[in-house]
């Protein structure tokens, strides 16, 4: 083998080494890029740190504002509805009532009825003892028959002196003097006739009658009591009460708010403690026209058909009346009252801030209350707002109630 071909199998077996320069610069290239991606993953570190510390700064502070708005609940008005039903104490009276008085002093004899009884027309229903008014009867009849005994006489002697008169037998005085006796005589027995008609009237009031058809509801005396005349000066004493409850009236005092809406012939529906879930309907008859100037109501009569008797006098009603509303208002709870120095307020909640605004309120309900003026049917009412709130203030709604659900 020549040495040029052991050269070329020298250069085949043995690599070539490259140069130390190229090799330095492959070195270097290759720190640098670590050093990058080192650069790159620090890089990457803090920012995810310094976001998610910015991140949670935020948040904190949002919350913190969240946390530091005062925190409200809300309702919505409710609108009262066209026709409103009121309910107001009633009074159960009978269509007519009266207490029996004697018109005569005695004592009572007999009676006929006790209570619960029911009597017609004119039917008799005690008797009362008046010897002394049978004995001024008695009188009263003598002393009108002689009254007219002596009218008798009276009369024939004018007609006789008139006769003598004519032949000039007797003078024009006594003639005139027989007239004047005739006239004096007639006067007296007119008196005493009187006096017989009224002393007959006072022993005609010994018995006692019913004036209408009615029951017996109270009997006040017994036999043997003494009774004084109902037209004395004395202490009077009603023998019976009697009432007719066929047809009953109630009688309402209405505030003067609703007398607007009462009108003659509107029904009204009566319910009764000892009728439970059962009404009764009557009838608006009459009105007072005029408001009590004490209660500030207007007094209406209301007429309920009892033929059987199934209501009793004197009861006590609660009456349900539709009163036609005179203007659009609402409803919201007492607790959504403000009283303030320069009137009553109610908070509204828009857009996160508080305004306070004016109402006008109308009747209180015991819970609730009505506004007759100052709110809208979107309006947001803050209920049990705190005494230091403002307007402007920012709050956060908690809770929103409904208009249907307010109690």
């Amino acid at each position: 083998m020549s040495p040029q071909d052991r050269n070329q199998d020298k250069e085949r077996i043995e690599p070539q080494t490259p140069p130390l320069h190229e090799l330095g610069q492959k070195r270097s290239n290759r720190g640098w890029l670590v050093l990058l991606v080192a650069l790159v993953v620090v890089g990457a570190l803090l920012s995810s740190g310094i976001w998610s510390r910015v991140k949670a700064r935020t948040t904190l502070k949002a919350e913190t504002a969240q946390v530091a708005l005062t925190a409200v609940s809300v309702v919505s008005p409710k609108q009262t509805a066209p026709a409103e039903e009121i309910i107001l104490p009633g009074n159960v009276q009978p269509f007519i009532t009266s207490p029996i008085y004697a018109r005569t002093n005695g004592y009572l004899k007999k009676w006929y009825f006790d209570i619960g009884a029911h009597v017609k027309n004119g039917q008799l229903l005690a008797v009362i003892e008046t010897p002394e008014v049978d004995q001024q009867l008695q009188q009263a009849r003598s002393n009108l028959s002689t009254a007219q005994a002596n009218l008798e006489l009276a009369a024939i002697t004018k007609s006789r002196y008139q006769g003598l008169l004519k032949t000039n037998a007797v003078s024009q005085q006594d003639a005139d003097n027989a007239v004047g006796t005739y006239n004096a005589n007639k006067a007296i027995v007119e008196a005493d006739q009187a006096a017989v008609q009224q002393y007959a009237a006072l022993v005609s009031f010994e018995k006692v009658y019913a004036p209408f058809d009615g029951v017996i509801t109270a009997r006040n005396t017994d036999i043997g009591d003494l009774i004084n005349s109902g037209s004395s000066a004395s202490v009077k004493t009603d023998l019976f009460h009697i009432a007719q409850p066929g047809t009953l009236r109630v009688y309402v005092n209405v505030p003067e708010e609703y007398s607007r809406g009462i009108k003659i012939g509107m029904t009204a529906d009566l319910a009764l403690a000892e009728f439970p879930g059962r009404t009764f309907q009557g009838k608006l008859v009459r009105t007072s026209d005029a408001i009590n100037m004490t209660t500030r109501t207007l007094l209406i009569e209301i007429d309920v058909a009892n033929p059987t008797g199934t209501l009793l006098t004197g009861s006590y009603a609660e009456v349900h009346l539709k009163v036609a509303a005179q203007l659009s208002t609402f409803i919201i709870p007492v607790n959504t009252l403000i009283f303030r120095s320069d009137g009553l307020r109610v908070g509204l909640v828009k857009d996160g801030k508080v305004t306070l605004t004016a109402v006008t309120p109308g009747h209180d309900f015991g819970n609730t209350i009505e506004i007759v003026s100052g709110l809208k049917l979107d309006d947001q009412v803050i209920i049990n707002p705190p005494d230091s709130i403002v307007t402007g203030q920012q709050v956060q709604i908690v809770q929103a109630t409904l208009p249907g659900d307010i109690q």
